[in-house]
């Protein structure tokens, strides 16, 4: 590499986490958080829970919002600007049919981080950016069982994101220790995960992550 490439270059921060819940976050769940948080850097973990009223769901995320406030780890509500409102959580996730960033921003403030679910559309993520998200959520790049696929996204687009945006860009759908590199490479800023975390021993898991994601740079 040339001096004069070097310096046209932008440097990136390196890959980091995001953990998504599993649905059934009661339980040992807490204990189990703080095992994987405590196992390597992590920079958010998002509450995702279904079909359930706003009190029970707030009663289950309170002492995980704890724990991730404990370690400084954002704590980022799936779906419901209004219930991210209540915790005082540090941001929300929106899908295509959860909301506006401009109606999460105005609920939730300036400084929380309002990230958009795109699936594989340039022009979504676009969009996202222009009204203000502070990320955009590409997937599914690999087969997953925690959620119905209906899209799916290749790596090109990530590659295309980084070469023209500052939003950071994070990777989600069936991604796994033994899988993640490519995304690293293609320009991923986050990789979120969940499957692979919680359907084992967490603490590991998170390892093994950082393992594969030190290697891949």
């Amino acid at each position: 590499m040339t001096d004069e490439t070097a310096d046209t270059e932008i440097a990136r921060e390196p890959t980091a986490l995001y953990l998504i819940s599993p649905l059934d976050v009661g339980g040992d769940f807490p204990q189990r958080l703080a095992r994987a948080l405590d196992a390597g850097p992590v920079a958010a973990f998002q509450f995702r829970v279904k079909d359930m009223d706003q009190h029970q769901a707030a009663r289950l995320a309170e002492p995980l919002q704890v724990i991730c406030a404990e370690r400084e780890v954002a704590f980022i509500v799936n779906d419901s600007i209004s219930l991210a409102k209540r915790l005082g959580a540090d941001g929300v996730h929106l899908g295509q049919e959860d909301g506006t960033v401009e109606e999460a921003r105005k609920a939730l403030g300036r400084d929380a981080q309002i990230g958009v679910t795109c699936h594989n559309s340039r022009h979504l993520a676009m969009d996202a950016g222009e009204a203000g998200a502070d990320y955009v959520a590409f997937g599914a790049f690999f087969p997953t069982t925690t959620k119905e696929v209906k899209y799916t996204a290749g790596l090109d687009l990530l590659e295309w994101w980084q070469a023209l945006f500052e939003i950071p860009c994070v990777a989600i759908g069936g991604i796994t220790p033994d899988n993640c590199a490519e995304l690293v490479k293609a320009g991923a800023d986050f990789l979120a995960v969940s499957g692979a975390v919680w359907n084992g021993d967490e603490a590991e898991a998170v390892k093994a992550f950082h393992a594969a994601m030190e290697a891949a740079l």
